[in-house]
C-alpha cells in the first residue's frame, strides 16, 4: 500500500471539465440542484476513469507488455463547487511508483477549489454579512453550511489586501478632505481597551467620493493625527488642488493639520458645533429656538449674509445664553469657510456627515460582535466596509457638482480602479 498514488488529472483539466458541463447543460440549470450535481458527478468520474485507463495503457485484467501502470481502487472526497458540494466524489487510484507528483497535482486542484470557496465567502463578508450569516448563506450557493470560525479563517486572507490598501500610492486629485474619528470597543489581555479609528474621506476634482484610509490608534492625540496626516502626505496626497479641509474640531487634529497642510482653509462641522452648543444652555427652554436660529446662519446665500445673521443672533442671545454664543463666536471664521467655495458644493462640505454615515455602517456591522479582540479583526471589518462603499462610489459622480470639473481640472484626470481583493 506504500506505493498507492492518485490518478494524474491536473487542476486545469478539472476546471475545463467543470466549465464544459455548465456550458453544455445551461438548459438544465433551472432544474433542482441535486440533478445538476449528479450530472456533474457522472461527467467528472467518467472522465477520470478514462484518464486512468490511458495511464495504465491496458483494459481491466489485460496482461500485455505495453501496460504502464495498475489500477488500485478508489478514494472518496467531498468536492466543493459553485453548483454545490459534490459528496464522496469517486477518485481513481493507481500503483504507479513515480506517482508522488501526481498526488501533489490532485491536492493542488483541490486547494484551488477550496480557495474559490474562500473567495466567495470573503465576497459575501465584504458585501456586509457577518461571519455567522455568511456561513448560513453559503449553504444556499454551495450546498454546505460553514461555521463562523471557518468563515473568520477564510477572511484572514484579507490581511494582505488590508496592508495593500494602507500602502497604496494616493493620487493628488482631491479638492475637499474630511477627517473624523470613531471609538470602537475592544479587549486585550488586560481587559477592556477602546480603539480610536481615524478616518479620511475625500471628494476629488470630478466630484467623486472616496474613503481614502483609516488608522487605528490609542487616542485622538496630536501625535496620532500627525502620524495619520503625514502618512497620507508621504503617499502622494500633497494637496495641490486642495481647497478645504472639513473636521469635527478636534484640537489634536487641527494641530496636526497645521504641520501637514498649513495653507489650506479649515471648515468645522456644523453638526458637531451645534451638539457642543446644546450642552452649554443655562435654560433648556431656550435650546430649541436658539439652535434653530443658529442654523439659519449656515443657510445663508453668501458669507456677508451669514455674518449679518450671526450679529443679529448674537445680539439677541448673548445676554440670555452667553456660553452658547461664545461657543460659536470663537470659531465663526472656520464655521463659515465653506461659503468661499462654489455654491453648489456648500451643502456637502459644511459637515462631516459623509463620514458619520460610514460610521453608522461600522456600528451596524460590529453590533453583533460586542467588541474586538485584536486590531487585525478590527482592520478586516473596517476594510470590508471601506472597500464595499468605495466600490459603490467608484464610477458615481455627485449629481450637483455642476461644471466645476472644467474649472478645477485643466487636464484629464486618470482614475484607475483599486483592485484590492486577493486572488
Amino acid at each position: 500500500m506504500s506505493n498507492l498514488r492518485y490518478c494524474n488529472f491536473d487542476e486545469e483539466r478539472l476546471h475545463l471539465w467543470f466549465g464544459e458541463v455548465k456550458e453544455n447543460y445551461e438548459s438544465v440549470l433551472e432544474k433542482p440542484k441535486p440533478y445538476i450535481q449528479n450530472l456533474l458527478r457522472i461527467v467528472l468520474e467518467t472522465s477520470m476513469e478514462e484518464m486512468r485507463k490511458r495511464m495504465a495503457n491496458a483494459e481491466w485484467g489485460e496482461h500485455t507488455p505495453l501496460r504502464e501502470d495498475y489500477r488500485n481502487g478508489y478514494s472518496y472526497k467531498d468536492w466543493p463547487t459553485d453548483l454545490g458540494m459534490i459528496e464522496k466524489l469517486k477518485i481513481p487510484r493507481t500503483r504507479q511508483k513515480t506517482g508522488k507528483k501526481l498526488a501533489k497535482q490532485i491536492r493542488k486542484a483541490y486547494r484551488k477549489q477550496k480557495e474559490e470557496i474562500h473567495r466567495l465567502l470573503r465576497e459575501m463578508f465584504l458585501a456586509g454579512a457577518s461571519t455567522e450569516r455568511t456561513g448560513e448563506l453559503a449553504q444556499i450557493f454551495l450546498g454546505r453550511k460553514y461555521s463562523a470560525s471557518y468563515v473568520s479563517s477564510a477572511t484572514k486572507k484579507l490581511d494582505a489586501a488590508v496592508q495593500e490598501y494602507h500602502r497604496r500610492p494616493l493620487a493628488d486629485r482631491f479638492v475637499y478632505l474630511f477627517f473624523d474619528g470613531i471609538v470602537l470597543k475592544g479587549r486585550d489581555i488586560l481587559g477592556a481597551k477602546d480603539r480610536f479609528v481615524l478616518v479620511s474621506h475625500g471628494i476629488d476634482l470630478e466630484g467623486r467620493r472616496e474613503l481614502i484610509d483609516f488608522m487605528i490608534e490609542e487616542s485622538e492625540s496630536e501625535a496620532s493625527w500627525t502620524k495619520f496626516a503625514n502618512d497620507l502626505y508621504s503617499r502622494g496626497l500633497e494637496g495641490r488642488f486642495l481647497r478645504l479641509i472639513i473636521t469635527d474640531g478636534c484640537p489634536g487634529l487641527h494641530a496636526a493639520l497645521d504641520l501637514t497642510w498649513p495653507r489650506v482653509s479649515r471648515q468645522r462641522c456644523w453638526v458637531h458645533k451645534l451638539r457642543n452648543m446644546a450642552t452649554k444652555f443655562g435654560r433648556k427652554a431656550h435650546q430649541e429656538k436658539c439652535l434653530f436660529e443658529a442654523k439659519l446662519i449656515y443657510l445663508s446665500e453668501n458669507k456677508q449674509e451669514a455674518k449679518e445673521r450671526f450679529l443679529v443672533w448674537e445680539k439677541k442671545w448673548d445676554a440670555l445664553e452667553p456660553k452658547v454664543v461664545q461657543c460659536l463666536r470663537k470659531d465663526l471664521n472656520e464655521m463659515l469657510a465653506f461659503l468661499d467655495c462654489p455654491k453648489e458644493h456648500a451643502r456637502r462640505i459644511r459637515t462631516t456627515n459623509v463620514i458619520e454615515r460610514c460610521f453608522r455602517e461600522v456600528r451596524r456591522r460590529i453590533r453583533p460582535m460586542n467588541c474586538f479582540k485584536n486590531d487585525a479583526s478590527c482592520e478586516r471589518i473596517l476594510y470590508a466596509i471601506f472597500f464595499y462603499m468605495n466600490r459603490r462610489w467608484m464610477w458615481k459622480k455627485i449629481g450637483d457638482w455642476g461644471t466645476e470639473k472644467k474649472i478645477l481640472s485643466p487636464e484629464p484626470i486618470s482614475r484607475q480602479p483599486l483592485e484590492l481583493l486577493p486572488v
